[in-house]
């Protein structure tokens, strides 16, 4: 009966354990190697079973970026928030989803953002209001020009 509480090797369940993360949501190259080597598969199996993951299209850091891209923005989040987000999970190249969306689309997430949050009150009166609205924003992930623009443009939907 000892026999039975025997652990299996990780390096040989390295493949099943990839399989089965991928099955819940997409990963990355990155994550998923992160993942492995936290369950002490060794680094040369880690390789390959990645690389045959991305030979059989299971696994592609294309469609991890697309997908996280499209749920970043749809949260809410500016772009610098997901560029710096997509870096830390080992995406180095900025995804087209991301470079594809003009200033203007951030300015009016931005405008969105800050009214759901705010409401319409007129900000340019009272800088202690800005500097927080405008601060919640950069938290968000807006750069300092889209910020300034999207209060601007809320200011001038008001008069």
């Amino acid at each position: 009966m000892a026999n039975l509480t025997k652990k299996k090797d990780p390096n040989e369940q390295a493949p099943e354990i990839a399989l089965r993360l991928l099955a819940r949501r997409e990963h990355s190259r990155f994550e998923l190697a992160m993942k492995l080597r936290q369950r002490r598969v060794d680094t040369q199996v880690i390789e390959q079973v990645l690389d045959d993951f991305e030979e059989r299209k299971w696994l592609s850091d294309d469609r991890f970026a697309e997908v996280f891209v499209r749920q970043r923005v749809d949260a809410g989040y500016g772009p610098l928030k997901i560029l710096a987000d997509l870096q830390q999970k080992g995406i180095r190249n900025t995804p087209a989803e991301l470079a594809a969306i003009p200033d203007s689309g951030w300015v009016a997430m931005a405008v969105q953002l800050r009214d759901k949050r705010f409401g319409l009150g007129d900000v340019s009166d009272d800088w202690h209001e800005r500097q927080r609205q405008g601060a919640f924003l950069a938290r968000r992930g807006y750069s300092a020009e889209h910020i300034e623009q999207a209060l601007a443009t809320v200011r001038a939907s008001e008069e």
